[in-house]
Order: structure tokens, then sequence, then C-alpha cells
């Protein structure tokens, strides 16, 4: 038998075709279309309990306060003070009507959370908008806080 025939029958493919590594970026190309829409969602929503479990503690604050002094009005030096250290992602205010029986404190989205504000008041009425800046999918709702898109609660 010739040696040079069963050597060059036995030799293996040092490289890849044009197709196979066509066929290898088409694949990459889908599961990246599904993979970073995905985690992009999943991130903002791991970044939404840090206003809504701010809010809720401070209005456990504001009716600690109104308990021990009968009115919301000077508590702008208290729990209704302006705070941006609490969170690095949302800025949080209070507002109390001239009744000083009655609070909004919110949490308004900065950087990667712009567009977002979550409100509550002293009823506990929950409330999410959005403005422009948010993310495409996420909507706004007036009866609770938004914590998936569509306006899911």
């Amino acid at each position: 038998m010739n040696r040079t025939y069963l050597y060059s029958s036995w030799r293996k493919s040092a490289g890849f075709t044009l197709i196979e590594l066509m066929i290898t970026v088409a694949i990459i190309g889908i599961l990246a279309a599904v993979a970073i829409p995905s985690y992009s969602n999943y991130v903002i929503r791991s970044k939404i309990p840090d206003a809504t479990s701010a809010l809720a503690a401070k209005r456990v604050q504001m009716e600690q306060y109104f308990q021990d002094n009968h009115t919301y009005a000077p508590a702008a030096t208290g729990p209704c003070a302006s705070d941006t250290t609490t969170s690095r992602f949302f800025t949080f205010s209070c507002s109390v009507a001239g009744t000083s029986t009655v609070y909004t404190l919110q949490a308004v989205g900065v950087g990667t959370m712009t567009g977002f504000t979550f409100t509550i008041d002293q009823d506990n009425a929950k409330v999410t908008t959005m403005t422009s800046g948010a993310p495409s999918g996420w909507t706004s709702n007036a009866n609770c806080w938004v914590t998936k898109r569509g306006g899911v609660c």
C-alpha cells in the first residue's frame, strides 16, 4: 500500500470553514438578542427595592413622628428631610401639606434609574410614575409600586 495515500487520509483539518464560523456567529447573535434585554430588566428590577424599602422605612418614621408630635409639619428636619445618601439609585424627598396631617414621600431615580418615581402618602397609597428616561416597556401604575415591566406590581 502506498504510504502517501495512508498519510493523507488520516490527516485532520487544521481550521474552520467559513460556513462554520458564520453559523457560530449567528448562534451567538441570537443568544445575545435574547439574553441582553432579559439581563437589563433583571438589573433594573434588582434596584427597585432600594426605593421601596427605604420609602417604607421612612413612612414608619413619619408615623412615629406623628404619634410623638400630633403633626407631620416640622418633620422636615427629621424623617422628612431630603436624603441623597440612603441609596445610590434614588433621591428621597418629602412634602407636608398645609394641614400638617398630609404628607407625601417620594423616591426619584438617578443614574441608571432615571425616569422612575415612587411615592407613598399618609394613607399608604403607593404610586409609580414613569417619566422620560425610563426604559421602554416600563409603565406607570397609580395603585402600587411597579416591580416588573408592563406596570406589574
